[in-house]
């Protein structure tokens, strides 16, 4: 059975949502040709889907279909995204999540739904619409009401919320700033290795929603549904040296 939305039914927002891509389409109908359950990765800030591969191949491999769509208007590959690096610009985390929204209404099964940074932000608030049939958030963006606010939480955000037109911009971080705060755990070597292959510009708008949410008496784009009772289990997963979403941020979603 689908989610709570076929084809051709959508929110408002959803309509508002990009075009599902040729690639993306041909992934949705592989999934549901396969049989197999779907499983949806949703990734974060400052990479394209392209990094979930290796996690891509371990699921495939043990007897699940995968689909990791990309966020609206991301190019096909990293090197394409640092020629156009302002085309990240503009995106939020309602238009994120409407977009993976919009693909999961065409899977035939509901998906296991597994993101990462605001990508585990964005899962989380796919479980609330309540068709998802599990939900696994890896470090994920802080939802409106977690109130820590870490000092290296806030030293990784800092390239972006550091200017308040950044906003607007698409922002690219320097190996220094990528080192602190993604691969602090990792030698040297290893780190110029994975910002040289994945890393990519990302839109500003959605570090400056998690970081305000909670003074925004409206809610706000990072609102979860936590109490609707078809969200499905969810496990939250955190890494206990990750600087950029720290332990207290985990502990408090």
């Amino acid at each position: 059975m689908r989610g709570n939305r076929r084809q051709g039914e959508s929110t408002g927002a959803q309509a508002n949502s990009r075009a599902i891509t040729d690639c993306e389409q041909a992934e949705i109908d592989r999934a549901n040709s396969s049989g197999r359950i779907p499983v949806v990765f949703v990734h974060g800030l400052w990479l394209l889907s392209n990094s979930w591969q290796p996690w891509r191949d371990l699921f495939e491999n043990n007897g699940y279909t995968t689909l990791a769509p990309g966020w609206p208007n991301d190019p096909t590959s990293v090197s394409d995204a640092r020629v156009n690096p302002d085309g990240f610009a503009g995106n939020t985390v309602q238009s994120v999540t409407d977009h993976y929204l919009q693909v999961i209404s065409q899977l035939d099964r509901k998906p296991v739904v597994i993101g990462h940074s605001f990508g585990g932000l964005s899962a989380q608030k796919i479980a609330g619409e309540g068709i998802a049939a599990a939900t696994v958030a890896i470090d994920n963006a802080p939802f409106k009401g977690v109130l820590p606010g870490p000092i290296s939480a806030l030293r990784s955000a800092s390239p972006v919320l550091a200017n308040p037109l950044n906003r607007g911009k698409a922002i690219t971080l320097t190996l220094e700033q990528f080192k602190y705060g993604w691969a602090n755990n990792l030698d040297a070597a290893e780190a110029k290795q994975l910002y040289d292959t994945f890393h990519v510009a990302a839109p500003g708008a959605p570090l400056f929603q998690a970081a305000f949410a909670n003074l925004n008496p409206f809610g706000g784009e990072t609102h979860v549904d936590q109490k609707n009772p078809a969200r499905g289990p969810l496990l939250i997963v955190a890494g206990d040296g990750d600087n950029t979403v720290p332990l207290a941020i985990t502990n408090a979603s």
